[in-house]
């Protein structure tokens, strides 16, 4: 087997500089790669209404000295603390450091991911490859796929021995343009749980209906108040100015008696 490239694909949104072979793995922005960190699980664990961390929360660390790490929740924006254990560190929105095949597929079927959903990590059985996770299928048929993927002697890597890549972003940016040999697309990232991805609920619309108007009961001084007081009145009127000046039109055409009489009811007045 040769080490033959892949043809080069177009850049997707899911990648950004890496430098051939590379991993990163820290929490600032180190050669192009931007990182956080992950929680795996829910702390402390007296129950739901108690958690001041979820599993999926983004974390930035604060302080990571000691077996209980300082962190600032993306989700609320408070401090916290969290057992180091629970931490996984994530480069380039999709790879990640620390988490296990099981904790992988548990992140990534939580209801905010779909099919194509993804994430590469550390192999747990091969020490020095890392595995693709995909989310694949629909609705509650959803299951996790995971590939191994290879490196080469020269740092290249690759999932089918059809095609290698130089960087893991390149590999991302070809099975996100290319099925081949995949259960699917690579669509996006694992979602993470931060202030800016948190679902607001939006209120339903509300519809007010007025009254149905009682035209047996409608004055004319209501549809055409004198001129003096129609400045003051006109926000209040029922009718708009265009349906006054119409009906005005009319009865004018109609040659019905003059406008300022308010005793005949408008029920009277059309023909």
């Amino acid at each position: 087997m040769g080490d033959l490239p892949s043809k080069r694909r177009r850049p997707s949104s899911t990648s950004s500089t890496e430098d051939p072979g590379s991993y990163g793995g820290q929490e600032n922005t180190t050669g192009g790669q931007t990182g956080f960190s992950v929680a795996l699980y829910n702390f402390p664990h007296d129950g739901p209404a108690a958690n001041t961390i979820c599993i999926g929360d983004r974390l930035t660390i604060i302080s990571d000295v000691g077996d209980m790490w300082k962190v600032k929740v993306g989700s609320t924006g408070k401090d916290s603390y969290i057992p180091k254990t629970y931490v996984a560190k994530v480069v380039n929105k999709w790879q990640y450091k620390g988490i296990s095949r099981a904790k992988a597929e548990e992140l990534l079927l939580r209801p905010q991911n779909q099919s194509g959903s993804f994430m590469i990590r550390h192999s747990q059985t091969a020490k020095g490859s890392y595995s693709l996770s995909v989310v694949q299928g629909r609705g509650s048929g959803l299951v996790v796929r995971h590939y191994r993927i290879h490196c080469l002697l020269n740092g290249w890597f690759y999932v089918f021995t059809t095609h290698t890549f130089p960087s893991l972003s390149r590999l991302v940016d070809h099975y996100s343009d290319s099925v081949d040999g995949l259960c699917c697309l690579l669509t996006k990232p694992c979602h993470i749980q931060d202030s800016t991805s948190s679902t607001v609920p939006i209120p339903a619309p509300v519809f007010v209906r007025k009254p149905t108007f009682n035209w047996k009961r409608a004055k004319r001084s209501m549809i055409f108040p004198k001129e003096e007081e129609e400045e003051g009145n006109s926000e209040d009127s029922p009718f708009s100015e265009g349906l006054r000046e119409a009906m005005n039109s009319y009865l004018f055409m109609s040659q019905e008696e003059p406008l300022d009489s308010e005793d005949c009811d408008t029920a009277n007045v059309s023909h």
